[in-house]
């Protein structure tokens, strides 16, 4: 098995951040790669870079190249169901759009979670371990879960992402919160993924996603946007699904018409992208040659993101709304 050495990241899925995130104030021009944010070396890290280094191994269903992939032959009557003229949205941007990542070390400690929704598809720890490597700062510091409230609250998806830097494991929660009363962390479901590894969830089985996924390698993050090229799908949701296909593991609907979990987008190599800013261009070329893959019930065609300061909604609102259903191909259901 390959050993990945990661830098590190937390993580959290989306879906259910607000709909219209405003311009931010920025910190940093995402038009001019000049000018990128200091690393920050402190640990735990929110927002991590991973460099060039790719989350699971590049013949991932992540990282795989589909834009020579066959287009479903029920293809236009799935993007008629979706609505030809829908527009793309960036679900992500500054707190509180957008997930959350964290990288910590090895030797963070292990909490135990305990699961009040989903307990009996969900991963206590890793291989044997009671936990997840939960910084402390979670419960009383924001922006460590979705939805950017101090120890989770209790509204949203609220997931939590974190990433062992030291051995390439990733722990996800979904719905997760800090009890005071009670002293403890609660989640609706967890997942822990061998970033070393292309093992799925067992059949039938939810993560903290809805597909059975991870969520973090689909976040489009700041610091892969600006330095380009991008070489992995992304997350997407929409209104309504019927069933699974592979790599997803879990199905949450079964509307007849609708795109099943796992579902690959490919966003047309016609389209131009020549006008946008070059970190724009770079989103969009990846989903040309990696694609959007159907991983939850939410808006339709909502892309996730990470939550980072720098975004800069002014100039990502227009751009993904220039996106239309229509843009897109299915690929066949299933394809590998």
């Amino acid at each position: 098995m390959r050993k990945l050495v990661w830098i590190c990241a937390v993580l959290a899925a989306c879906g259910g951040s607000p709909s219209e995130p405003s311009a931010p104030s920025n910190p940093s021009n995402p038009s001019n790669p000049s000018n990128p944010a200091p690393s920050n070396p402190s640990n735990p890290q929110l927002t991590e870079d991973f460099g060039s280094r790719p989350l699971f191994p590049p013949d991932n269903w992540w990282n795989q190249d589909i834009s020579a992939a066959p287009i479903d032959p029920q293809s236009d009557a799935y993007i008629s169901f979706v609505g030809r003229t829908r527009t793309a949205h960036p679900d992500f941007g500054p707190p509180p759009y957008g997930i959350p990542y964290v990288g910590v070390s090895g030797s963070e400690p292990r909490v135990p979670v305990t699961f009040v929704d989903y307990g009996s598809e969900s991963d206590a720890g890793f291989r044997g371990e009671n936990g997840y490597p939960i910084p402390d700062a979670a419960k009383s510091q924001p922006n460590y879960i979705e939805g950017g409230v101090p120890g989770g609250g209790s509204d949203g998806d609220r997931h939590l992402l974190i990433v062992d830097r030291d051995r390439g494991v990733l722990f996800e929660l979904f719905a997760a919160r800090w009890n005071v009363s009670r002293g403890r962390w609660e989640a609706g479901s967890g997942a822990v993924f061998d970033l070393s590894s292309n093992a799925r969830r067992p059949e039938g089985w939810t993560s903290a996603d809805a597909a059975g996924l991870a969520i973090l390698p689909g976040l489009v993050r700041y610091d892969e946007a600006l330095r380009g090229p991008v070489r992995h799908a992304f997350r997407v949701t929409v209104r309504s699904t019927n069933g699974y296909v592979w790599p997803a593991s879990y199905r949450a609907g079964g509307m007849a018409g609708a795109l099943p979990m796992g579902a690959l987008l490919r966003l047309k190599a016609s389209k131009d992208l020549s006008r946008f800013p070059p970190y724009i261009q770079n989103i969009f070329r990846a989903m040309q040659i990696y694609g959007l893959i159907v991983a939850d019930n939410g808006s339709d065609l909502y892309v996730t993101g990470s939550m980072d300061a720098r975004w800069n909604n002014s100039e990502l609102n227009p751009a993904f709304a220039s996106l239309t259903a229509a843009d897109f191909d299915v690929v066949r259901l299933g394809w590998r």
